[in-house]
């Protein structure tokens, strides 16, 4: 008797280990949301986009690199010259560092600069107006992001 209560133990203590092991993985998805967003931010449902791991350096403007790469994502461009993002038919948000930006302000922003994109196609409570035409949250590299990429040199 003491031979199953010592087995059955066993394999319980087994399993409940490898629910944890594989509860403890992150997607890359996860980690850069955990990573680089905050508040309002990380709650909101988005797709996120891997942009370190992407070939951006040939666009000027990433909205052109993410026009076709996004559903429901348009781009427009104003007589102007500016790019105007549009969601489902409306003029989306867009945040910098989670810093509430015109479009025009993406021409000054190298593309090689950026680490990730979230975008986020819903009404955003964290925009005015509640971001009704969806939101593209722009995320540059840290510091110490750049800081190891140049050690690793």
């Amino acid at each position: 008797m003491k031979k199953i209560f010592l087995i059955a133990g066993l394999m319980i203590a087994s399993l409940i280990g490898i629910s944890q092991t594989q509860g403890s993985h992150k997607s890359r998805s996860e980690i850069l949301n955990d990573e680089y967003t905050s508040g309002l931010f990380k709650s909101a449902d988005g797709t996120i986009l891997d942009i370190e791991n992407e070939n951006v350096q040939a666009y000027f403007n990433i909205l052109d690199w993410l026009e076709g790469r996004v559903s429901g994502l348009q781009v427009f461009v104003s007589k102007s010259g500016a790019r105007i993002p549009v969601i489902r038919g409306t003029v989306a948000s867009i945040y910098v560092d989670e810093m509430r930006m015109d479009p025009s302000f993406l021409n000054s922003i190298s593309t090689s600069d950026i680490a990730m994109i979230k975008v986020i196609k819903g009404p955003f409570v964290g925009a005015i107006g509640n971001g009704g035409g969806g939101t593209i949250a722009i995320y540059t590299f840290k510091g110490e992001d750049e800081e190891s990429d140049d050690d690793s040199k």
